[in-house]
């Protein structure tokens, strides 16, 4: 009788969020830089692929998982007033974020998430509108994205971009 063999292919994810972290652990510890993140639509996956390489520990000193707007207003300070105007999807939110949880953690730089994952919109916001925020020496900003694809399809898509966005912030510094 014939053997039968079953491969089981492997997936190749071309934005992979730890492959985007190692670079930028590599370049935060190059530059003496600490980063804190403040995390809506991720939901901790950016802070677990910065967390996922080694030597992680010398530059992130840690990060709020602020799914909702009351903890984004108590624990983050982000202002109820924008929050109650504007909703969580919004870039000065996203902002916001991003400054106070460098503050608070007392990081050179903070990165914050905010958007509709879906599968139905948030705050009037398609889902795939997501906000990056990052904040470091040279002030704030923030990045619109819009993205498709499933809700697990946009978390990644957002955690792998702001990445990539928090590497070219400390390499600019």
């Amino acid at each position: 009788m014939a053997e039968s063999t079953e491969t089981n292919p492997i997936v190749v994810v071309e934005q992979d969020p730890v492959r985007a972290a190692a670079p930028l652990v590599a370049l935060a510890t190059r530059q003496g830089a600490t980063i804190a993140s403040a995390e809506s639509l991720t939901g901790g996956m950016l802070g677990e692929a910065i967390c996922s390489i080694a030597g992680a520990s010398a530059v992130y000193l840690g990060g709020v998982i602020s799914y909702a707007s009351s903890v984004k207003e108590s624990v983050l300070g982000v202002s109820g007033e924008l929050l109650a105007e504007r909703g969580s999807v919004d870039p000065d939110v996203a902002s916001a974020m991003a400054e106070r949880t460098a503050v608070i953690c007392g990081a050179d730089f903070g990165i914050a998430t905010t958007g509709a994952a879906g599968p139905e919109p948030h705050d009037g916001k398609p889902v795939g509108r997501v906000y990056i925020g990052v904040y470091g020496p040279a002030g704030a900003r923030v990045v619109e994205k819009n993205y498709e694809g499933d809700r697990q399809d946009i978390r990644q898509q957002a955690t792998f971009d702001a990445l990539q966005i928090l590497y070219r912030e400390i390499a600019d510094a």
